[in-house]
């Protein structure tokens, strides 16, 4: 079975959300429509932002996530009073990950804008030239775009002193102890030649080609040992990129050692000399010299790879000559970098919020394959919805081997005319993602069969519905097997009820052994049973019922989100969640008390109201509270009540508090936190280092700066 992709209650918003909002990209808006749209399309973008940056992963194409974020750039030019502050064209997408410290950039490390032909490429190039006078001398810097991960080194005398993951441009994980096991990050370079008490330097960690190829033999050598020891093999890493990224991650540096990255340094983010002033861009007056200079300190950089050209037709030239040499680089590359090459120049165009204006990323075509479709099956999710899947000749694509691909519905089966025995053309977005973008007629012989899709569910025999606003066909059957399976996966992962040694492949055994139904079986298991099972010892069944037990007290908000209520995820949960003194109090709430609830559309409120209508979920969430499940809205215990009203943000480094700290004590005096600067903003607790949040409350009069000191007072 292929991973589902609406495996989440989030996926299952917000897929469904990206591909309609896809199909109307072109279509005209009205104003009235115009703020719908532009919230929908910053959920969407926020929600590919996240699975891109901080889950290393990718469910769209660059070229679509593009097309999203134009047009809502295109609806706030045209519609600007429903701009909000906190929209993605306003800063650099969010993508903080949890476990590590998170620390301030000296400069935010701002995204790319994209072109994909050359009469992108020459608007770029029109845009330069009406910036600048008309007598400038034009140069531009180009080099590879590598596909790897974003990270920023931190120089100060002369000595490798921090490292930090991109994060959400501002601020990014603190990875210095991983970063320091890379070789090619030299631990020391001489800038003080160069009058640099302090330098930010912007880079790219990858993994070569060959090393990766290497790292999966070498797992396989692993496997044959654990297979022979009867134990779980380790899982091949999928592809080179996302290595480079999870490795980033890893709790323990010398595992990241022996994941053999490279950082390849391509920009001066920020310098400062021994008097604290930026001398970033009088260091050298292009970029090519800089690149020069990096390469004589020891970095590593793009080197015989950089040309320089000042008509933009060779540019275009050379990015096509390198679309053709991509599979036989050493390094992942999904595209080059244009850069204009002279620094005042770069000074005189400046910077939107999202990416400078002196720089633009032409992105490669996405890799494609053909091969023959076979076979179509078709998967069951927990909300029931049928996901046609094609089975076609194994495949290669960008180092994977790709033999099964989602079909998405019966809508795109029909409009691409896919048949059983089509040659099919096979692409993957964003280099993650199988997607099939249309077949070779050419290669018809005409015995390829229609696709019928079915009217009874695969599962069950249940016949399938299909709702008139809907491209889904769903079974409706509560006791559909397939199902039952895919919720239970749902209620016991790790963004629900999160209950660790309780995954897929032990629920599917614990099915097909009859130890489980039924969600509230979870709390009733025969631990007796479990025991005689192959594979299991005592104490990894004591370690299942401590768990489980772990997992009564969590807070309602988890339980919600494990019910799998459709549309609700779990920021949506916790809203709920914090509404109510018992989950069961919502069974007494008409449709019209939903919709009043903050984000909460015509949708989303029919499906909880039809949750909590029927009588056996009511009876289910009975059942779980009768078993010790919580089902009470966790009441915070307030220290005090001063700062009842008042909202808080923090910036920079504290003295003796951390961000969470300081957090945790507004929250406990009854304030609350923001994640922004904006008007709405009482006090910004501002320590050494503050980056963009306080230049930007500084413009905002009702805005309080105040320092630590002033704070504690303030709960003293």
């Amino acid at each position: 079975m292929i991973p589902d992709l609406f495996s989440s209650a989030e996926d299952q918003e917000m897929l469904p959300l990206t591909d309609k909002l896809l199909e109307s990209i072109d279509d005209h808006v009205a104003e009235a429509s115009a703020a719908f749209i532009i919230r929908d399309l910053i959920k969407v973008i926020r929600y590919h932002d996240k699975k891109y940056y901080q889950e290393a992963g990718n469910v769209i194409s660059d070229f679509d996530y593009d097309r999203l974020f134009a047009r809502l750039k295109a609806l706030e030019e045209d519609y600007p009073t429903h701009i909000t502050t906190d929209s993605p064209t306003r800063r650099v997408s969010d993508a903080l990950n949890e476990g590590f410290k998170t620390v301030a950039h000296l400069l935010p490390m701002l995204s790319l804008d994209n072109s994909y032909n050359l009469e992108d490429l020459e608007r770029f190039d029109k845009r330069i030239r009406d910036g600048l006078p008309d007598d400038a001398r034009i140069a531009y810097t180009v080099e590879p775009k590598f596909d790897g991960s974003s990270i920023a080194l931190i120089y100060e005398n002369d000595r490798f002193v921090r490292a930090a993951t991109r994060g959400n441009g501002v601020e990014g994980d603190d990875i210095t102890a991983n970063a320091r096991t890379i070789r090619s990050v030299p631990l020391q370079a001489v800038f003080s030649k160069e009058g640099i008490a302090k330098i930010e330097l912007r880079g790219e960690a990858v993994i070569e080609l060959s090393v990766f190829e290497q790292m999966n033999i070498e797992r396989a050598r692993q496997n044959e040992i654990l297979r022979s020891e009867g134990k779980k093999l380790l899982e091949p890493f999928k592809n080179a990129r996302n290595t480079a990224a999870g490795s980033l991650r890893l709790k323990d540096p010398a595992e990241v050692a022996l994941r053999k990255l490279d950082v390849i340094v391509y920009q001066v983010g920020y310098a400062e000399d021994a008097k604290g002033n930026d001398i970033t861009d009088n260091l050298r007056s292009s970029h090519a010299e800089y690149l020069r200079l990096l390469a004589s300190l020891g970095f590593r950089t793009p080197g015989e790879a950089v040309r320089t050209f000042s008509d933009i037709k060779e540019v275009a030239a050379y990015c096509l000559e390198w679309q053709d040499l991509r599979d036989s680089y050493h390094i992942d590359i999904d595209g080059m970098v244009i850069k204009l090459d002279n620094i005042r120049q770069q000074q005189l165009l400046g910077r939107t919020s999202h990416h400078p204006k002196w720089a633009v990323a032409y992105k490669f075509k996405a890799k494609q394959a053909t091969s023959v479709l076979r076979k179509v099956d078709y998967q069951v999710g927990r909300t029931g919805a049928v996901t046609p899947v094609a089975k076609i000749d194994p495949v290669q694509l960008v180092g994977v081997e790709i033999s099964s691909i989602s079909l998405h519905n019966e809508e795109f089966i029909a409009e691409k005319d896919i048949r059983i025995g089509d040659t099919v053309i096979v692409e993957r977005a964003g280099d993650v993602i199988p997607y099939i973008t249309g077949i070779v007629p050419e290669r018809r012989t005409g015995q390829e069969l229609t696709i019928l899709f079915p009217r009874e569910c695969p599962s069950c025999g249940h016949h399938l519905v299909k709702p008139a606003e809907e491209s889904i066909w769903r079974c409706i059957n509560p006791d559909c097997p397939a199902q039952i399976e895919e919720r239970l996966i749902h209620f016991v992962s790790v963004n629900a009820m999160d209950i660790q040694g309780l995954g897929q492949e032990i629920i599917r055994t614990f099915i097909r052994e009859g130890i489980i139904q039924t969600i509230a079986d979870i709390y009733r298991l025969d631990y007796n049973r479990i025991l005689a099972l192959e594979g299991w010892k005592q104490k990894s069944v004591e370690n299942l019922r401590s768990n489980i037990e772990a997992s009564k007290e969590n807070d309602m908000w988890r339980l919600i989100t494990g019910l799998g209520i459709r549309h609700v995820g779990s920021t949506t949960a916790k809203m709920l969640a914090s509404e109510v003194p018992l989950l069961t109090d919502f069974a007494t709430w008409a449709k019209e008390d939903f919709t009043q609830l903050k984000d909460v559309g015509p949708k989303v409120a029919t499906s909880l109201f039809e949750f909590f209508s029927d009588a056996d979920n009511m009876v289910l969430i009975a059942n779980l509270a009768a078993l010790g499940v919580n089902i009470k809205r966790t009441e915070v215990q307030l220290a005090s009540e001063k700062l009842s009203g008042k909202t808080f943000l923090f910036t920079g480094t504290l003295p003796t508090l951390s961000r969470d700290e300081g957090k945790a004590l507004v929250e406990a005096n009854g304030g609350k936190i923001l994640s922004g600067v904006s008007a709405n903003l009482n006090y910004l607790v501002a320590g050494e280092k503050a980056g963009s949040k306080l230049a930007k409350a500084q413009k905002i009069p009702s805005v309080e700066i105040i320092d630590e000191a002033t704070f504690l007072q303030m709960i003293s």
